[in-house]
This record gives C-alpha cells, sequence and structure tokens, in this order.
C-alpha cells in the first residue's frame, strides 16, 4: 500500500488511525435505520400504498443483513479492506442516489420492484462497511476482539441517531435532501478513510489502555445521544439549538484523534527503543564471531534433533525447547482452524450459532417492529412509543459495546468462554419479554431496556465467537452468514407467530375486548419467546 502514498503519509497510519477511521465509516453506515424518516415521502411521491411499502423495507432489511458477498470479497482480498470498502461505496451512492433522483421527479417514477431493487442496492452497501471494519478491527486487535467488536457494532447501532442528528440540524422538514445526504455523505468519508483501513501486524503491550480511553469516549457519545434524544421528547428544540446540539456531537465524535496521536507517539518511542538496542546487540555479535559461530551451530543441532524425533511428523513438532504437544492441544486444534464457509457449515457449532442467533436476534426485531402496537394494546400514548423506539439505539449500544467489552475481560481474566454470554443475554431477554407481556405499568419501558441491550449483546458475540471457533482466514464470509439468522428469524417470529396471534386474539370489532385481547395476544408471544429462548440459551451454553 505504500505505492500509492508518499512516504511521509504512510508512517502516519497505524492499527490506531484504521480504528478510528473505521469508527467514523460506521458512524454513518447504519443509513438503513432512517428509513423512518423519508418513508413517508417515498410513499406520498409515488403513490404507494402500505403493503407496496412494505415491500420496499423487506428489501431494506434483506440488503442490510444478507452480507455474504461483503464477506466473499474481504476473503478473496485480505490485505486490502479497501476494496471491500469502495464496493459498499458505491453501492450506497448508486442506491439512495437514483432514490432521490425518482422522489425528486428528475427521472420518471420506477415500478415498485425497481424501486425495491434500488432500497435493497442501498442498504446492501451497510454489510460492505461493516465487513470491511469489523473484520480488520479483529485482526488488528484479536487479543481483544471482543471490545473492538463491540465498538464497531455500537457505532453501527449509533449510526442512525447520528445520522437523524444531521438531518435535524441542516435538513429539519426536507425529507428529500436528506435522502440525498444518505447518498454523498457515507460514499465521500468512506473515499476519504477507506486506505486509512488497513491490517496492522504489531505488538499488544500497551493495547488495553488506549482501547478502554477509546471506549469511554463511545460511552460518552452514546450517553450524550440519550440526553439528546430524550430532551427532544420532552420539549421543542429550535433550529439555534439544534446546531449547537450537531456541533456538540462533532466535536465527541473527532475526539478519537487524541488517542491515535498517543497511541501511536507511544508505538514509535517502543519501536526506537526496540531499534536502539537491536544495533547494540548487533555491535556486541560482530565483536564477538565465536559466539555467532556458536549459536548457528546450536540452532542447526537443535533443528536436525528435532527432525529426527521419533514418530512425530512435521506438524506435530513443537519449537525449541523440545517437548511435544499434548493430545488435547492437538484435538482442539481444528476449532481454531481457517475453516471456510462449506466446511464450517459442516459443523454442528454453526447451527447451534445459527439458531441461538435467530431466536435472539429474531425476538428482538420482532419486538422492536412492533413495539407500537404493543405500546397501543397496553394503553400507552404515540409519544411514549416514539421515545421508546428513539432510545432503542441507545440499548442496542449499550448491549453491543458493553457485552464485547465484558465478554473479553471475563475471557482473559477468568476463563469464561463467550458462548455463557449468549445463554445469560438470552435467558435476561426471555426475562424481558415476560415482563413486556406482564402488562403491569412501567412493563413496556423497563422491558424494552433488557430486550435492547440484549439484542445489541448478540451482535457483539455473534462475530467474536465465529472467529474463534472457524477462525479469521474466512470470518468475513461466515459471520455474514451466520448473520442471515436475523431476517430470517424476525420473518418466522414477527410474521409467521406474533402476527398470526395479534390478528387472533384482536379479532373482535369491539374496541374494549379488542385492546384486551391484544394485551393477551402479546402475553401467549412473550411467554412463547421466553421458553424459547431459554431453550436456546442452554443449546447456545453448551
Amino acid at each position: 500500500m505504500g505505492r500509492w502514498f508518499p512516504s511521509s503519509t504512510a508512517g502516519r497510519r497505524s492499527k490506531w488511525a484504521a480504528l478510528a477511521a473505521s469508527a467514523w465509516i460506521q458512524c454513518t453506515a447504519g443509513a438503513s435505520y432512517c428509513f423512518g424518516v423519508y418513508s413517508p415521502l417515498l410513499k406520498a411521491s409515488q403513490g404507494y400504498d402500505q403493503s407496496t411499502l412494505d415491500s420496499v423495507a423487506f428489501f431494506k432489511d434483506v440488503g442490510a443483513n444478507v452480507g455474504v458477498l461483503s464477506g466473499i470479497l474481504s476473503s478473496a482480498f485480505p490485505a486490502r479492506p479497501w476494496t471491500v470498502l469502495a464496493a459498499g461505496a458505491v453501492q450506497c451512492l448508486a442506491g439512495y442516489l437514483l432514490m432521490w433522483l425518482s422522489v425528486a421527479g428528475v427521472l420518471p417514477r420506477p415500478p415498485p420492484l425497481l424501486m425495491c431493487v434500488y432500497m435493497l442496492l442501498a442498504a446492501h452497501a451497510q454489510t460492505f462497511f461493516n465487513t470491511a471494519d469489523v473484520v480488520t478491527a479483529v485482526e488488528n486487535f484479536p487479543d481483544s476482539r471482543g471490545t473492538v467488536i463491540g465498538i464497531m457494532k455500537g457505532f453501527l447501532g449509533l449510526s442512525g441517531a447520528i445520522l437523524i442528528q444531521i438531518y435535524g440540524a441542516l435538513f429539519n422538514g426536507n425529507p428529500s435532501s436528506f435522502l440525498l445526504m444518505l447518498a454523498l455523505l457515507p460514499t465521500l468519508l468512506t473515499f476519504l478513510l477507506m486506505f486509512f483501513v488497513e491490517v496492522h501486524k504489531t505488538d499488544e503491550g500497551c493495547d488495553k489502555k488506549f482501547l478502554d480511553v477509546f471506549s469511554l469516549i463511545a460511552l460518552t457519545i452514546a450517553g450524550y445521544l440519550m440526553l439528546v434524544i430524550i430532551g427532544e421528547c420532552v420539549m421543542i428544540v429550535g433550529s439555534e439549538a439544534r446546531i449547537l446540539i450537531f456541533l456538540m456531537l462533532l466535536l465527541l465524535l473527532i475526539s478519537p484523534l487524541v488517542i491515535v496521536v498517543k497511541a501511536q507517539t507511544k508505538e514509535s518511542k517502543i519501536l526506537a527503543e526496540a531499534s536502539c538496542h537491536d544495533r547494540i546487540r548487533l555491535i556486541d555479535d560482530i565483536n564477538s564471531l565465536e559466539v555467532i559461530e556458536e549459536r548457528r551451530y546450536s540452532q542447526l543441532a537443535a533443528e536436525r534433533s528435532c527432525m529426527k524425533h521419533d514418530h512425530v511428523g512435521p506438524n506435530e513438532m513443537l519449537c525449541d525447547n523440545g517437548h511435544e504437544r499434548n493430545s488435547e492441544e492437538t484435538f482442539l486444534l481444528p476449532r481454531g482452524e481457517n475453516l471456510n464457509l462449506l466446511q464450517a457449515m459442516w459443523t454442528y457449532d454453526f447451527w447451534l450459532l445459527f439458531l441461538a442467533m435467530a431466536c435472539g436476534m429474531g425476538s428482538g426485531l420482532a419486538t422492536v417492529n412492533n413495539i407500537s402496537q404493543i405500546g397501543g394494546s397496553l394503553g400507552y400514548t404515540s409519544m411514549e412509543t416514539s421515545t421508546l423506539v428513539s432510545l432503542w439505539s441507545i440499548w442496542n449500544f449499550l448491549g453491543r459495546f458493553g457485552t464485547g467489552y465484558i465478554s473479553d475481560y471475563f475471557l482473559r481474566l477468568r476463563g469464561c468462554a463467550r458462548p455463557l454470554f449468549i445463554a445469560v443475554t438470552l435467558a435476561i431477554m426471555s426475562i424481558g419479554h415476560a415482563i413486556i407481556s406482564s402488562g403491569f405499568p412501567g412493563s413496556l419501558h423497563v422491558g424494552s431496556v433488557l430486550v435492547g441491550v440484549c439484542y445489541g449483546s448478540q451482535w457483539a458475540l455473534m462475530p467474536s465467537i465465529t472467529s474463534e471457533i472457524f477462525g479469521l482466514r474466512h470470518f468475513g464470509t461466515i459471520f455474514n452468514t451466520v448473520a442471515i439468522a436475523s431476517p430470517f428469524g424476525s420473518y418466522i417470529l414477527s410474521v409467521r407467530v406474533v402476527g398470526y396471534i395479534y390478528d387472533m386474539e384482536s379479532s373482535s370489532s369491539s374496541t374494549d375486548v379488542q385492546k384486551c385481547m391484544g394485551e393477551d395476544g402479546w402475553l401467549k408471544k412473550g411467554f412463547l419467546f421466553s421458553i424459547m429462548e431459554i431453550i436456546e440459551g442452554l443449546c447456545g451454553h453448551s
């Protein structure tokens, strides 16, 4: 990559610059989360009914969750993440620009199927951004993969709230301009930063200290957005205040530059000291040729001795100390091998993980997609349900980031495997569904927090576990294939289960009876989800 840039610029690139650049790209990658902002304009300008608009939304969900192509491209060019980012930027520009041209009347009104293709193309870009950023972060910080995956997934979860803040400050009341912004902002930002997103194999001696500060910044941004969202729901915010809020948010988003500078300075000092020590050692060796020859002959003798060891193949040798690998280590090796997608799909680990994610992610999506109906059946006002929808991204972020960080801590210091956290989060999610379905005052507030946090946790745990079981060589392809469990589980649970139960229970024409039946329907739904998640938690832990 050095030939693409002057050497001075190449010297400023590091894994910390890659982490910051990836986080900034993730901040604008979740444009699919903003569908509710421009969907009324899409419906009115194109003359769609609700069924047609739901079809466009379905293609959005498919594009944003089915990322097998981005995984294949990442595996084909493991040393060039910028190719994956560039492919995503092109799709984002093409999809949203064609939608904007159609809505603005520049292009003739497209058939609904063609508009669905535009939406699919635009949303599919998200998987390319996410794959390149997550895979590069794990490659750069393999010993802290849970933390960096939590950071990447967390910023993606916050991206919807961040983009809406930009919309409120610059394009409030003009969703057509917001569509144009979704076409240009992620594309230009990706093209500007994509060459900084690259793999650096360096020592991880002081990584945890700087990653902790980076994590603190991410939490601060999430807390700030939570306060802004709550404030906007309880008071009217003027245009000047929106601009000030946006500038404060921009300042927080730029703050990781401080970590990049300090981390690179620290690493430069370590490298300079190591280089100085190497030069001193080289001078000492030159002044003592006998020591050099003795080391050389000793090394050759050790290699011959190791190669002549009885009944030991080259793959079974350990290294310098002459000890054989024990049988347990040899047995566990295939679980961390660089398996490809087909090899991974032949293992029971893959399908257990897929089934656990279908239940965990599917039930979470089913809840957020139906939260307005849940709130209505439980007697909540539209303002209360709107606030809950807005805060969902915050709970989602806390689950993604918090579980990644905590699972790293317990894995490193306590030896607790990550599948244990899948079991714990699914059990807590089942409690959240039970609380929602209880119908007690405030149950939707408490239950949505538990479900939102645990739903986000699955997005941090799944990639981490995938990389640890199947290796990093085809990591992007495999974890994007497992992610298909999210729309699959959402369709089964939301359409086939929740929709069926709700329609069956609310079929009465009486308003009071309909409300009562609605509560009974959500009670059945919550009980069913709770039982499913407890069973899947036990399977995931095993």
